[in-house]
């Protein structure tokens, strides 16, 4: 299982997550209960490759990640995200190794913050390609 994690300059769980430039990667496939978690990769978006202007065109730096934790997310990016086959979890944990650490011992997560880009995503979504 690959999980990526939207995060503001690699230290802090993002929100907005259709701009966000910096995600951490972690692989589990090799992962055991007790075992330290796997050093994260580390991935720099393109302005272009922003889910807010991908343009389905060409293969993606996130390819193949079966969940995405952000801390906001717009309804778009969401269903574009569902399209390619990874499931987002919106949460209010801000320590990506932490909130990877509640997923995995099927801990419950914090509750999201408000944000208010959130309220305008849906807004765009409404006339959105996705």
């Amino acid at each position: 299982m690959k999980i990526a994690v939207a995060t503001k300059h690699y230290e802090t769980v993002s929100g907005h997550a259709g701009q966000t430039a910096y995600w951490l990667l972690y692989d589990l496939g090799g992962f055991k209960p007790g075992m330290a978690l796997p050093e994260p990769s580390r991935i720099e978006l393109t302005k272009e490759q922003f889910f807010h202007h991908f343009q389905d065109d060409a293969p993606h730096p996130l390819d193949g990640v079966d969940l995405a934790v952000v801390a906001s997310a717009g309804d778009g990016f969401v269903r574009h995200l569902k399209k390619r086959g990874t499931e987002v979890l919106v949460t209010g944990e801000t320590v990506p190794d932490q909130a990877l650490s509640k997923i995995i011992a099927g801990e419950a997560l914090a509750e999201p913050r408000f944000d208010i880009t959130t309220s305008l995503c849906k807004l765009r979504d409404l006339f959105s390609r996705h």
